[in-house]
Parts: C-alpha cells; sequence; structure tokens
C-alpha cells in the first residue's frame, strides 16, 4: 500500500469522525441550549409572561399566568373609559393611594393603565383572594345597584370594582386590585412581570 494511500484513508477516517463529532455536539447542545428558557416551575415563581394583545378586541378581556396568580387583560371600549370618571365620588381609594399593594407609578392615573385602552390587573380580590366575576353589562342585576356602571363583583362577600379594579366604598375588600409590573414591547405585545425594557 502507498504511503499517499495510508494519507487518504487517514484523511476519509478523520473527515468522518469529525462529522461525527460534530453531529454529535450538536445533537447535545440542542437541548442544553434550549434549557436556557425559563421553566414551568420559574414561570410560576416568577418569571415574566410575553402576551400577544393583537386579537384582544375591545370590551374583551383575556387570563394569562404570571406567579401563579390570574393576570387579567381587558381592552376597554369609549364608553367604558367614560365610565370610570363617573363613578370616582363611590369609590374608596379613586387615586390609587393605599400602599397594601402599591400602584406603579405609570398606572397612578384614573385608568391605572399605562395606555388607557387596557386594564393590566391581578385577578385577585383583596379581601380573601377570591377570584371577582366580570359585571361589564350596565344597570341593575343581582347583588349590584341599580346605577352600575360595569366592573367586577367577588361573589365570595360582595367587593366591587370598577373597570379600572378600583374597589367600591363600604366594601370587605381593603384596597384596589393589584396592578403588575408590565411593559409594551410592540403595540400588540405586553411584558408582565417587569417593567422596563431588557
Amino acid at each position: 500500500m502507498s504511503e499517499a494511500s495510508v494519507n487518504n484513508d487517514r484523511r476519509n477516517w478523520l473527515i468522518a469522525t469529525a462529522a461525527v463529532g460534530g453531529a454529535g455536539t450538536a445533537a447535545v447542545a440542542v437541548p442544553f441550549v434550549s434549557s436556557f428558557q425559563p421553566s414551568e416551575r420559574a414561570k410560576a415563581a416568577g418569571a415574566a409572561v410575553e402576551v400577544d394583545i393583537s386579537k384582544l378586541a375591545p370590551g374583551e378581556k383575556m387570563t394569562v399566568e404570571w406567579r401563579g396568580k390570574p393576570v387579567w387583560i381587558l381592552r376597554r371600549t369609549e364608553a367604558m373609559l367614560k365610565s370610570l370618571e363617573q363613578d370616582e365620588a363611590e369609590l374608596a381609594d379613586p387615586n390609587s393611594d393605599r400602599q397594601a399593594y402599591p400602584t406603579p407609578a405609570y398606572a397612578k392615573n384614573r385608568a391605572r393603565s399605562i395606555k388607557p385602552e387596557y386594564l393590566i390587573a391581578i385577578g385577585i380580590c383583596t379581601h380573601l383572594g377570591c377570584s371577582p366575576s366580570d359585571k361589564f353589562q350596565t344597570g341593575a342585576q343581582p347583588s349590584l345597584p341599580n346605577d352600575w356602571m360595569g366592573g367586577f363583583l367577588c361573589p365570595c362577600h360582595g367587593s366591587t370594582f370598577d373597570l379600572a379594579g378600583r374597589v367600591f366604598k363600604n366594601k370587605p375588600a381593603p384596597d384596589n386590585l393589584e396592578i403588575p409590573p408590565h411593559v409594551y414591547l410592540s403595540e400588540t405585545t405586553v411584558l408582565i412581570g417587569e417593567d422596563h425594557k431588557a
């Protein structure tokens, strides 16, 4: 066997070995790289959640989970936004001044939001941790006043909240619904759990 033949065989063997080694490295790297994504456990512990709100129509609400809690995203109509001014005299904390659940500075406004159209709030009553029900229909209804402007009703003990998550006076819930940290990444994407762009 000539020396050139041995060198060609050795070169072919090295190329084949390198190709198999490269494929093996890639096979190992894929799960390793994907392990950098937050696990379900990490998400429950507080990892931020990115939400696409592009399909949310005016008057509709969606719920996502963050830190094991339901987070409501309500796209308010013009009529819903107008109701926020009309019910302020009946609210326990219309300006969100109470500190038990501090409202982020960017949501210290009548709409309690960055963009007035969208309410982003944790859907847990501040009384005993029940989840209030949607009561968007206006007017007289069971357990609600005759001049109801729309909002949320906690069925457990009767606490009511307006469409900005502000609690009405003389109700068991001591505070407004909590506003989680959040930031808009685009017109149609919101990141819940962080309030600054990474």
